[in-house]
């Protein structure tokens, strides 16, 4: 079983969950990718940062179908220092998930 559990952390780079807050207050489930082996799945949202700043948030669709987001693209893979995979996010509900994450912050665990 434990052979299962390091397997796909190899597989999805660093495999770390992490939270971010989007503006609204919401909280996100994030799944750190690598970012030098980073490569966009069609159905799923990411979001580019550098360090707790992001830098882009968006889909391959973004991509292909606006030319300013393509532009923001260029510029923050140029410039972020982490890529996350944005978990469990319904088509209905995309473009307001971006808005929100555009303003969002990395929350820190509280030490127990």
């Amino acid at each position: 079983m434990t052979g299962i559990v390091e397997n796909n952390v190899l597989v999805h780079g660093f495999g770390r969950h992490s939270n971010w807050q989007g503006r609204s207050g919401q909280t996100y489930d994030l799944l750190s990718e690598n970012l030098e082996h980073f490569g966009m799945s069609d159905p799923h949202l990411f979001l580019l940062a550098k360090g707790s700043h992001v830098m882009w948030v968006g889909s391959a669709a973004e991509l292909v179908a606006d030319p300013m987001s393509r532009t923001r693209f260029r510029l923050a893979l140029d410039c972020a220092d982490r890529v996350f995979r944005v978990l469990s996010v319904g088509t209905a509900e995309r473009l307001s998930i971006i808005w929100d994450l555009e303003g969002a912050e990395p929350l820190h665990a509280q030490a127990a």
